[in-house]
């Protein structure tokens, strides 16, 4: 089954439409022709984002990566969430033409069917259509494990108890995402929202559908024992390798 855009049509609501704007031009003005495209995806352009509570995540389309100077993106990143508070994060993703040309399966994913286009010229159009298969799950999550990996360090590391509760809640999100790419060829659509990611991973797959309700309530509150979320996160890691390495192995012997 082929994939649809999860977001139809963009909705900003009219309480974030400056700081979107405000943003956008911000990084024209500092990086200006560097920027092919400017995205977005989550809450704010689908129209759900609670001020003061809501994140905003931004990708940033480029020739080349190098062309972002990072420590200058941090500094556009944090005035702006100083003239618009009711923005908890700003997170933003750089990548290349050739990101999205040469890995269909994940940027060429993560552009066509995760984001929208705010600025620019779509490069998502570009990108053939993504059929809900074994290897596009396999190609998806190719970087899952370093991404795993990253925050579990960042946990570990983390002494200020609201760095462990941010930490915690996107680690429990970035579980429940990847135990959700396993269901794609059973559900056939990419799902935005965390709940019917749930659900479908409690339908679709074998997994002990109380460590999926966990991983979700220690997104909704994730002010928790750091110890015992480790311990329940490895547990559910410990499932999706396997599942992974099984999918993998099939895949390879049908070829």
């Amino acid at each position: 089954m082929i994939l649809q855009k999860t977001i139809k049509n963009i909705n900003i609501r009219s309480e974030y439409k400056e700081f979107v704007e405000s943003f956008k031009t911000q990084l024209l003005n500092e990086f200006g022709e560097k920027i092919h495209s400017i995205y977005m995806c989550g809450s704010i352009p689908r129209g759900t984002a609670k001020p003061y509570e809501s994140d905003a995540d931004f990708t940033i389309l480029c020739e080349n990566s190098i062309d972002i100077d990072r420590s200058k993106l941090n500094s556009l990143k944090e005035k702006i969430l100083k003239a618009f508070p009711l923005v908890t994060k700003i997170d933003t993703t750089v990548c290349t033409l050739d990101d999205v040309r040469n890995k269909p399966n994940e940027w060429g994913f993560w552009v066509k069917i995760i984001c929208v286009n705010i600025y620019g010229i779509d490069f998502g159009e570009v990108v053939p259509p993504i059929v809900a298969s074994e290897q596009f799950i396999l190609d998806l999550n190719s970087e899952t494990k370093h991404a795993i990996n990253r925050v579990n360090d960042a946990l570990t590391n983390a002494t200020d108890n609201d760095k462990k509760c941010m930490y915690i809640k996107g680690y429990s999100k970035r579980l429940i995402r990847a135990l959700y790419s396993l269901t794609l060829v059973d559900v056939g659509v990419w799902q935005d929202d965390i709940v019917e990611m749930m659900k479908s991973v409690i339908r679709f797959s074998e997994i002990n559908p109380t460590l999926v309700e966990y991983l979700y309530e220690c997104y909704l509150n994730s002010d928790i024992d750091v110890k015992e979320f480790k311990k329940k996160a490895d547990e559910v890691y410990t499932y999706f390798e396997h599942c992974l390495s099984s999918m993998s192995a099939i895949n390879a012997s049908i070829s």
